[in-house]
């Protein structure tokens, strides 16, 4: 018998794979145009791993990387997690200092400053360019809200939410969402690279 959740979270699927498919075919741009803009980026204030704040409009002038994870998810968050942190080491010397990576928490009631440094440790993060971030339950479930996220605590513990991974040029203006975790990290680098060099030209 199919009860109300399942046909809901068949509905939930359908939306995804087409929003994925979606979210592929527009970006699909000709090499060496510009990238859409999607429009301002939410922001956040939030709690990073050392237990200081951290605001967007702090990294003003750097091209930021955000994702959703939580540290207890042993499938598709340490994926991510890993593609990110192969990613900061190709960037050689721009990571830190014009692009930033930012990974927020949907489980804040688990996920202390302290787990999450001890996250960023297992997954050899470079916090000089990549911060960790938690706060209240209302902060992240607003921010998650904001950009996309839908997450919902099952009775196992684990977290189901959906995967959005957005890139925020120096401006503070969205410009691209890559839909789940199996994304080319090529084109995130090559998106990262055009975002660079458009803004030298300015």
């Amino acid at each position: 018998m199919i009860t109300r959740h399942d046909r809901y979270l068949g509905i939930l699927l359908v939306l995804l794979v087409v929003g994925w498919r979606a979210a592929v075919l527009s970006h699909n741009v000709e090499e060496g145009a510009r990238l859409s803009k999607i429009g301002p980026a939410p922001e956040f204030d939030l709690t990073i791993q050392d237990g200081r704040r951290l605001s967007l409009k702090e990294l003003r002038g750097k091209v930021v990387v955000v994702t959703f994870i939580y540290t207890a998810c042993a499938d598709a968050c340490p994926l991510l997690t890993a593609k990110m942190a192969a990613l900061q080491d190709d960037l050689g010397s721009d990571f830190g200092s014009k692009i930033f990576f930012v990974s927020i928490t949907v489980d804040p009631e688990r996920d202390t400053p302290e787990a999450l440094t001890r996250y960023a440790q297992v997954h050899g993060a470079n916090l000089a360019g990549w911060a960790f971030l938690t706060g209240t339950p209302v902060e992240i479930r607003t921010v998650a809200r904001q950009y996309g996220i839908y997450a919902k605590m099952q009775a196992t513990g684990d977290i189901d939410h959906t995967f959005l991974t957005s890139l925020v040029d120096q401006r503070g203006t969205l410009r691209v969402q890559y839909m789940g975790v199996r994304f080319d990290p090529e084109e995130l680098l090559r998106d990262l690279q055009s975002l660079l060099a458009e803004e030298s030209t300015r």
